[in-house]
């Protein structure tokens, strides 16, 4: 894998390694499952004698219809498959049965991974590698069993071919799947484009610290900490979207972290080096830039970890310069953690720290892809079927063209985090993670704390970070968004799209604070405003000029970091 996206060879030949590598998996979990017992057996019976009957029915109406006739509906699609919205998918009696016993076979494969008698972490896993399978077969992915490709191909004489011919060696080339035309955006002139200045950098990060956008500020900043997996800019893809400018406009001054794009020079940096280096150095320039009393902070995913690790750390060393935390779509507890789960056992860590854990890089190319297959159906198939299939171009998205920009990362800190995140889940037991030499305790954290999970997020699934308000030890706001893990976050305040639910009674079950939590139309951000307001401090007069006589502008934001390209 470590050579999969160097050259086109090298690229198809990896690809079907890592398709071997699936199928042993998932030939290996079946192996591992239980014997069927008798409660199993029926279960199995029942979805096997349901699917024939169905099977039965289907073809039973569609030689009943006759030829040339549209065959009768026996399964359809799940709400937002979009895989098989073409009209010849329907109107076409051969298509149309294709599509429902593919569809009548899905669920049969689904019908007997549930039935299987196996431990809740392999039947996850069990599920992840079905629905991945189930996918990759879909006739919408091939030119012969796609109607739309195939008479696109017939009606252009062939030239739909052969620009998806022209689009996959390109691709080949670039080593990944195009999802959007990338030639559409620039960093720093139509992404990122919030004013701002850089006023410190080491060789982990650079700090940003924004400019005002109102007459009065509080005086108490909001530091920001994205996650070091990514680009910072999925927060300031556009004005309407930024949720850097809307922080801004609601006085806040703002500071963020832009994380460094490692290569090879950084391949000894630990996750120590991001807490000290990193988080804690920001948290100290965003302190004595804007002399408050307190520093407000907010992370996001991995960011939200790092930062939750390095307030465990300051209240260790009675450090207490932080006056809240807002954790987006953040695990600090990890016992589920979701579709990236299935990828995580003892085996395939220890594999990392032999390869990664004492220097190296773990690509973001890599990680990009893993990502993407959690969600093949929205970020791979369709863009094959698109891309090759019918030899067209992916249009314009600033989204996704933040989605291909990758981040690489250093092999000591990527493999202590699976270790110590995803496979013994130690951050939430006090004391027994050390992180730049002090036991941590998040219990110890005891600031005003902001959770927001979002419904379908398939990263950090919402009821994992439900378990944060039993982990810090200061009061809790919990918040669920809809959408996922990018969409609900990402969810401005001017549009007021989807919804959010709010003020439930916590306990200890995540599913009956939602029962008595109530649902709210619109964007969380500005519940999140009117909570971070007492935390904010008294209105001052904004400063126009940025930085200070120890931290002066470096550069104008987004800054170089940002826009160093992994290789």
């Amino acid at each position: 894998m470590n050579n999969l996206f160097n050259a086109p060879d090298e690229y198809v030949q990896g690809f079907f390694k890592s398709g071997r590598a699936m199928v042993q998996a998932y030939t290996g979990l079946w192996s591992a499952a239980k014997p069927p017992t008798q409660e199993t057996a029926v279960e199995l019976a029942r979805v096997s004698g349901t699917y024939w009957e169905r099977q039965a029915t289907l073809w039973t109406r569609s030689l009943a219809a006759g030829a040339g006739n549209e065959v009768p509906t026996v399964v359809d699609a799940e709400r937002g498959d979009r895989r098989f919205h073409g009209e010849l998918w329907s109107k076409n009696p051969w298509f149309n049965l294709l599509k429902q016993n593919y569809l009548l076979n899905s669920q049969l494969l689904d019908g007997v991974v549930e039935a299987a008698d196996a431990q809740p972490r392999e039947k996850h896993k069990l599920r992840f590698f079905s629905r991945q399978i189930a996918d990759a077969l879909s006739p919408a992915n091939f030119a012969t069993t796609n109607p739309d490709a195939l008479f696109g191909a017939l009606e252009s004489k062939g030239e739909s071919m052969q620009a998806g011919l022209s689009n996959l060696m390109e691709d080949l080339r670039r080593g990944r799947i195009s999802i959007t035309d990338e030639s559409a955006f620039e960093v720093g002139t139509n992404v990122a484009t919030s004013g701002g200045s850089v006023i410190f950098e080491n060789e982990l990060m650079q700090v940003i610290q924004y400019a005002p956008l109102t007459d009065k500020v509080a005086s108490r900043p909001l530091l920001i900490v994205p996650p070091c997996i990514n680009k910072f800019y999925i927060l300031d893809l556009q004005p309407e979207n930024s949720f850097v400018r809307h922080a801004c406009e609601q006085g806040m001054t703002v500071f963020l972290v832009s994380w460094c794009n490692p290569d090879a020079s950084l391949g000894h940096v630990t996750w120590d080096d991001y807490v000290e280096s990193g988080v804690m150095k920001a948290i100290e320039v965003a302190h004595k830039v804007s002399k408050a009393d307190q520093v407000n902070t907010l992370g996001w995913c991995v960011g939200g970890t790092l930062l939750s690790s390095t307030l465990a750390l300051l209240r260790a060393r009675g450090d207490e310069s932080v006056a809240s935390l807002t954790l987006l779509t953040t695990m600090l507890d990890f016992e589920e953690p979701g579709d990236l789960g299935v990828f995580v056992d003892e085996a395939g860590v220890l594999q990392r720290e032999l390869t990664l854990g004492q220097g190296g890089i773990y690509r973001g190319a890599e990680l990009g892809f893993v990502f993407q297959a959690l969600r093949a159906n929205d970020l791979i198939w369709p863009y094959v079927v698109n891309n090759y299939l019918k030899g067209k171009t992916p249009a314009a998205f600033d989204l996704l063209y933040w989605n291909a920009d990758g981040t690489n990362l250093p092999g000591p800190m990527y493999a202590w985090y699976l270790r110590n995140m995803y496979l013994e889940n130690n951050l939430r037991v006090p004391g027994r993670l050390s992180i730049c030499g002090e036991p941590v305790d998040l219990g110890q954290v005891d600031v005003p704390t902001y959770i927001l999970a979002t419904q379908e997020d398939h990263i950090v699934p919402w009821r994992s970070a439900y378990r944060t308000t039993g982990l810090t030890g200061g009061k809790t706001e919990f918040v669920l968004g809809a959408s996922g893990h990018i969409a609900g976050v990402i969810n401005p305040a001017s549009k007021n799209k989807r919804s959010y639910w709010a003020g439930g009674k916590q306990g200890a079950d995540a599913d009956e604070w939602l029962a008595s939590a109530e649902s709210t139309p619109g964007s969380w951000w500005t519940h999140w405003a009117k909570w971070l307001k007492p935390q904010a401090g008294k209105m001052v007069p904004a400063r126009k000029k940025l930085g200070n006589a120890t931290f002066q502008p470096i550069e104008p934001a987004p800054g170089r970091y940002v826009k160093v390209r992994a290789d």
